[in-house]
């Protein structure tokens, strides 16, 4: 008997599991689409005292739903990122600006911008990289004269 009772007790609970399961509605997909020009740039060599470098990296908005950048960072602070910050709409156009500093920073570089959106890849990585080369030793202004 307690075996009986036992066995349609677990039968009861598997069969609400199931209609449970049968009942559950998936979670929305966003139809936002993000789609990048390139997902990764190369400065080349840039020379140290030339100042700050920017490129813009171009996407497009492929969905049917408005596209929405909520957080746009950088890997560390010498790159700056700058971009669109209303919605795009469907098959609307917008930018990620990466400004990299290279001041007191030689050599080659590499660099990431995480881009977070409501799109259907939630998270992109953009890469930035480059060489910069040193600038020049400075000479001091009254060299002393050789003995």
């Amino acid at each position: 008997m307690k075996t009986t009772f036992f066995t349609i007790a677990i039968i009861s609970f598997l069969f609400t599991l199931n209609l449970k399961a049968q009942n559950s509605t998936p979670a929305p997909v966003s139809k936002a689409k993000i789609n990048f020009k390139n997902l990764e740039h190369d400065f080349g060599k840039v020379n140290e005292n030339d100042g700050p470098i920017t490129f813009k990296f171009d996407f497009t908005n492929d969905g049917t739903d408005p596209l929405t950048l909520s957080n746009v960072k950088a890997s560390c602070g010498c790159t700056t990122p700058n971009w669109s910050k209303e919605p795009i709409a469907p098959k609307g156009k917008g930018d990620v600006q990466a400004t990299y500093n290279p001041k007191n920073r030689p050599g080659k570089f590499t660099k990431t911008i995480t881009v977070t959106s409501n799109a259907d890849q939630p998270s992109v990585v953009l890469t930035i990289k480059g060489e910069v080369i040193p600038a020049p030793a400075e000479m001091p202004a009254n060299p002393e004269p050789k003995k």
